[in-house]
């Protein structure tokens, strides 16, 4: 029998200043504890301590020439967390918050959501502490081609297969891709976010914002609600956001917010159109971390240095980076009126947030559930490779909407109390586990 306090000290022993890491496990743990104990066959076969130990973290050097002929040097990273349901399976991320417990963390978080979306992944994650924010084109191609010159040794289509994170977008993996190629000699699926004209799939790059809404609509439609006429808050204003805010107001709802580090836009007209999606991305693809100019552009109010979940909304979307909603925001959210929460970014919420909409009865759904999106199509265009096919926008949609309310019918399923109130983050961390926990307990150790 094992006690969740006297595990996780362990935990926190082993694995020393890396707090993101420690509370995505205690975070799965305190859902799957009784779990566990309740099966001796998962006890018997060491579960816990093996799910929680990543299978290897490769750390390497990536030296690059910047555009006045300095070298410059970077820490590289791939943890591959676990390979018992297929390939090593997550995204890339250059920023400058990247340290190796970080990525434990994402690698951990993405063992379980690709055991959710039901496709043959497993978890992995890695990136550079390298910000391509402030580089030439030119900088990002040196690094991107001296960064997969170390990590090709460790990736395949079978073997592992990365896409983009943060600071990690189309170009990124072009770059990254195109030297993959030269190395190797091969056109493999060896990673996913490509351009559509060499592998890539439709639907990618909107993905996880249409994911989540998706998954948002089926637990409205649980909750007898619709997306129709809700208001909506969505913080961040990159790839994510995007396509959160086009699917939000394809389903009828209104969004009113997006963010930056700078502060964030309350746009009451909403962000519901073509031009202001297109801008979006503009701001983005120019390595600029603010949103004041959308304000400006669009008549907008612009509030510096403040989060959007002050603004009363009926839903709230993280979609920006883990922990930025925290209890105060969580309290606010509530005072307000807002009914649903859906954590868009991984771990979006802290632990004490997501504790107190729990009990306040918010229904909160976690991130390794409602943003599989992502990851989602990155599986599906991972199938199109190995088929040597292009599946349509409607096609690829259409799996990815179905994708997501299995998620959704998961979580419920494993999730839902005798009282009626769905603990979307218990039904999404036991239905992930035990998949996971199962299929290593049959191939053995």
């Amino acid at each position: 029998m094992y006690s969740l306090d006297s595990f996780m000290a362990e935990i926190e022993r082993k694995n020393p200043a890396e707090p993101e890491f420690i509370q995505a496990v205690r975070e799965v743990l305190s859902s799957v504890i009784d779990t566990v104990n309740d099966n001796p066959v998962y006890i018997k076969n060491r579960i816990l301590e093996r799910i929680t130990e990543p299978d290897r973290v490769i750390s390497f050097k990536v030296e690059w020439e910047d555009d006045d002929g300095n070298i410059r040097v970077n820490r590289g990273y791939r943890v591959q967390f676990n390979n018992a349901l297929g390939p090593y399976k997550g995204g890339l991320r250059f920023h400058a918050s990247v340290t190796e417990g970080t990525m434990k963390f994402l690698g951990f978080e993405q063992v379980f959501k690709n055991a959710l979306t039901t496709l043959p992944m497993g978890g992995g994650k890695g990136g550079s502490d390298f910000s391509p924010k402030g580089k030439s084109d030119a900088e990002i191609l040196r690094f991107c081609r001296s960064f997969m010159t170390e990590l090709y040794k460790y990736i395949g289509p079978d073997t592992d297969v990365p896409a983009g994170d943060i600071g990690v977008g189309g170009r990124e993996i072009g770059y990254l891709y195109g030297q993959y190629k030269r190395i190797v000699g091969e056109n493999t699926g060896v990673l996913t976010g490509k351009g559509q004209g060499w592998g890539g799939s439709l639907v990618r790059p909107e993905a996880t914002g249409y994911g989540t809404m998706y998954f948002a609509e089926a637990m409205l439609e649980e909750h007898g609600d619709s997306l129709k006429g809700k208001r909506v808050a969505i913080s961040g204003f990159g790839n994510v956001a995007w396509g959160a805010a086009m699917k939000a107001t394809e389903l009828g709802a209104k969004v009113v917010t997006i963010s930056g580090p700078d502060g964030y836009i309350y746009d009451e007209d909403g962000v519901g159109t073509p031009e202001k999606w297109a801008y979006m991305l503009a701001l983005r693809a120019s390595n600029n971390d603010v949103v004041k100019p959308y304000a400006q552009r669009f008549k907008a109010e612009f509030v510096e240095g403040r989060k959007p979940w002050e603004v009363p909304v009926d839903l709230a979307f993280p979609c920006a980076i883990q922990n930025e909603l925290g209890k105060e925001d969580a309290e606010r959210l509530v005072s307000n009126g807002a009914r649903y929460v859906v954590e868009t970014s991984n771990m979006g919420c802290t632990l004490d947030a997501a504790d107190l909409l729990r009990r306040k009865g918010i229904a909160f759904a976690p991130g390794k559930a409602a943003n599989a999106g992502g990851v989602a199509v990155s599986g599906l265009e991972m199938s199109q490779n190995a088929m040597h096919l292009h599946w349509s926008a409607a096609e690829v949609d259409e799996r990815l909407r179905n994708i997501m309310r299995s998620i959704h019918a998961e979580c419920v399923r494993h999730g839902k109390e005798d009282s009626g109130y769905i603990d979307y983050v218990k039904g999404a961390n036991i239905a992930g586990f035990i998949k996971v926990a199962d299929a290593m307990c049959q191939l053995g150790y």
